[in-house]
Formats: C-alpha cells, structure tokens, sequence
C-alpha cells in the first residue's frame, strides 16, 4: 500500500505538532520553576538583609544606652567627688560658684544625653527607611510566576496542523489536483 505523499506530510505534522506540545509544556514548567527560585532568592535576601538591619539597630540602642549610662556615673562621680571636696574645705558647698559649677555639671551631662537621644532617634528613622528600601529591593527582584497553559499549547498545534492540512489543500487546487474534498465529491455518498 502507497501513502500519498500530502498525507505523508499530515502525518509529519501531526507527529511534530505532539513534539512541540510536549517541548512547549516542558520549558513552560522550567520557567515557572525559575521564576519560584528567583522570588525565593528574593525573599530569603530579604530575610537576611531585615535581621542584619535588626540587628544594627539594636546595637546602636544598646552602644547608646551604654554610653548615656557611661555618662552618668561619670556625672555623679565628679559631683560627688567635687561635693567631699568643698565639704573638707570648709562649708564652700552653699556659694554661688559652687551651685553655678553644679549646673554646669548638670547641663553638660543633660546636653550629652540629649545628643545621644537625638542621633538614636536619626538612626532608628534610618532604620525604617532601610527596611522600606529592602521591601522595594525584594519587590524588585522578585518575578511575576506564569503557570504553564497546556490548554492553549493544545490549541496552538491543533491550529498548526490545521494550517498546514490547508496550505497543502490550497496548493493542490491551486496547481490544478484535486483536493481531498474534490475526490470525496466525486463518488456518490449513499446509493440505495
């Protein structure tokens, strides 16, 4: 038995059409498997880069806790310290120079502790920007996720072999043979 040579290529093309279905859906699967790793690359960077902001954050907290309490035992030590001193020395504790070197004390240990409550504050709003732009980043980095679509892979090769059965059709008319439909015609369907 003989295969007409445009069957042969209907054949062909139905063969491909499955090849390229299953090649289609494969790479379409390999994508969607890259874009979950890139979101979650995206993520766990995230995740590192808040702690690692957390964590800053915390120290400086503490790095200036410590030092406003630095501050204040060196404040109290010297007061005191000046305090015994102008008691041995005869009652000085109650003049205006010694008030006035007292405020001063005071005012040079409220100024520092001030400066340390200002500059946590800049880094604590710092901070927050910080986490805003590690948002962003991640929001960046990450990728919209495409699901396969089998379905419309389907229908992409069944208008494939369509389109080549005719093509082959409209250049066997067009070459003056006769078409598939043309040799149906010519028999009669039913001859009771």
């Amino acid at each position: 038995m003989c295969v007409e040579p445009t069957t042969a290529l209907m054949i062909m093309s139905v063969a491909s059409a499955g090849m390229q279905y299953q090649a289609t859906n494969a790479q379409q699967k390999a994508q969607q498997t890259a874009q979950n790793r890139q979101n979650e690359l995206a993520r766990q960077n995230a995740i590192q880069r808040y702690a690692a902001e957390g964590l800053k954050i915390r120290q400086l907290t503490s790095q200036s806790a410590q030092k406003g309490f630095e501050a204040s035992k060196k404040t109290k030590s010297a007061i005191s310290s000046y305090a015994v001193q102008a008691g041995d020395a005869g009652g000085l504790m109650l003049s205006g120079s010694t008030d006035a070197l007292m405020r001063d004390f005071y005012r040079v240990d409220g100024n520092y502790k001030s400066s340390l409550t200002e500059n946590l504050k800049l880094n604590e709003s710092q901070f927050r920007r910080n986490l805003e732009a590690i948002q962003f980043g991640q929001e960046s980095q990450s990728t919209y996720v495409t699901p396969p679509n089998p379905e419309l892979n389907f229908a992409t090769q069944a208008l494939n072999v369509a389109n080549t059965y005719y093509t082959l059709e409209y250049n066997k008319d067009k070459a003056g043979l006769q078409t598939n439909s043309q040799k149906r015609n010519q028999f009669p369907k039913n001859l009771d």
